[in-house]
């Protein structure tokens, strides 16, 4: 059972944590000291340890030392109140995992614990797959794979900055920490930033900060993730949807190594290392005007292209064992290998979604298995000989359909999941459903994300990121 340790004098904090997991699948233990705090990690041994900065008895560093000196491998957050961030900052080039700053917003809270337990479980994994963590490994032995991690390895201890250009589900952001964990910056920060995904009005302000009644709004200084970073390394992931005035302040910062915050006059200096990546050809886009030239040719001085799926299919069968092993452990199912029709079906697909795409494939095909053997039938979304899914009827034309117009795969995977039994047979469901609705709704409209996202309610960022999780490109 994964175990949490929370170290805070505050019992409302205390509190706050129990009532994010009030799962009995995770045990919170809490302490309000270090000298608590030490005794409890002896002996609960917790798999993530939350540590307040400010404790009645000393420092929260103190108490990470020590527990990074008895396990580096443990995944620490740290919580800080407002005005100490430049603290929170140095024990990220230290090692912690994040940090979290009063007040707690649960949601946040959530979900940085859930990549805090996914990190800790992955890198305490058996032998039985690489030391690496398993998010942290490039997986393939052709030889356009085997040239790109050279590059990586003449890249990786330089200074420069360095854009990743590859489709989507490629693996750039994959890319891109290989090239931090291998630099001289490796102990230093990390921060990856999508573009894609935050509002044009508030890019400015997430990168460098702003200044007290800049705009409505802001009613404190803010502290921006270059700021934040320090010396350490940012990935401006989707660089091609970064709106052109965040783009000229970017080139500055690359030419002169200073910013400055939205409403502020005083320059401030960095020596960040930036690393950016687009699934775009921003060629096109200055010639459409909507990007810069002169920020293209003073990030393409070093290249990294990363090969699509289909150009390294005989990486297929090694990926797919790689996904299988780690998902079936992930899951507590005992599902060990494919038949050789459904390596022959995996390694047919043109893979539009790449990486990402069989990743979720396999993931799927782990709560399909019947036994410990994936076969063909157990990779529906790949069609009877790894096509496209059918036709999508028209969504307008007419009512939803009922229940038992559903699809009989959607059918049979919940019976599967009822079945199976475990307490995520909801989101398992859900992600199957939402994966056939986001594909036909981009069928639907020929591809025209704007138009899916105003058909299907959402916003198109919502739209965006769903698309990227599940491996989805629009067709064409």
């Amino acid at each position: 059972m994964p175990k949490l340790l929370v170290v805070d004098d505050e019992p409302i904090i205390c509190h706050s944590f129990r009532r994010v997991f009030t799962d009995p699948a995770v045990e919170v233990v809490t302490a309000g000291s270090v000298a608590e705090g030490w005794a409890r990690f002896e002996r609960d041994r917790p798999d993530v340890v939350v540590l307040d900065l400010q404790l009645p008895d000393g420092s929260g560093l103190d108490l990470f030392e020590r527990v990074r000196a008895a396990d580096p491998r443990r995944p620490v957050v740290f919580i800080t109140a407002h005005g100490t961030s430049d603290t929170a900052i140095e024990a990220m080039k230290r090692g912690a995992f994040d940090y979290l700053t009063k007040p707690l917003d649960l949601e946040q809270v959530s979900g940085l614990l859930g990549r805090a337990f996914d990190a800790a479980r992955l890198m305490h994994e058996p032998a039985a797959l690489p030391d690496d963590p398993a998010a942290d490994r490039i997986v393939g032995r052709t030889p356009v794979v085997q040239e790109m991690c050279k590059l990586i390895g003449r890249l990786a201890p330089q200074d420069a900055n360095v854009l990743i250009l590859g489709e989507s589900g490629t693996g750039k952001e994959l890319v891109a920490r290989a090239l931090y964990q291998h630099s001289t910056r490796a102990d230093r920060p990390f921060l990856a930033i999508n573009c894609a995904a935050l509002p044009d009005a508030l890019v400015e302000s997430e990168l460098f900060g702003h200044e007290r009644g800049a705009f409505t709004g802001a009613d404190h200084r803010r502290v921006g993730r270059f700021e934040q970073c320090g010396d350490g390394t940012i990935l401006l992931d989707e660089i091609g949807d970064m709106p052109l005035p965040a783009q000229a302040k970017i080139l500055r910062l690359l030419q002169d190594q200073t910013f400055e915050r939205v409403g502020g006059s005083q320059p401030i200096r960095t020596r960040v290392r930036v690393l950016a990546a687009t699934n775009q050809d921003l060629e096109q886009l200055i010639a459409a005007g909507r990007f810069r030239g002169d920020l293209y040719y003073r990030l393409k001085v070093a290249t990294v292209r990363v090969p699509p799926l289909r150009d390294r299919r005989a990486d297929i069968p090694e990926l797919a064992h790689h996904f299988l092993f780690r998902h079936a452990r992930a899951a507590g199912r005992d599902v060990r290998d494919f038949s050789p029709e459904a390596l022959d079906l995996l390694q047919r697909h043109d893979w539009p979604g790449n990486v990402r795409q069989l990743q979720n494939e396999v993931q799927m095909a782990v709560y399909q298995a019947a036994g410990q053997t994936v076969f063909p039938a157990d990779l529906p979304s790949l069609g009877p000989a790894g096509g496209p899914f059918p036709p999508a009827p028209d969504v307008l034309a007419g009512a939803l359909p009922t229940s038992r117009d559903a699809p009989p795969d959607l059918i049979g995977s919940i019976e599967t999941y009822l079945r199976d039994g475990g307490n995520d047979v909801y989101a398992r469901v859900m992600a199957v459903v939402e994966r056939e609705l986001l594909t036909r709704a981009l069928r639907h409209t020929n591809g025209h994300q704007g138009q899916a996202s105003e058909l299907l309610g959402i916003n198109r960022s919502t739209l965006r990121l769903k698309l990227r999780d599940l491996g989805i490109l629009p067709p064409g």
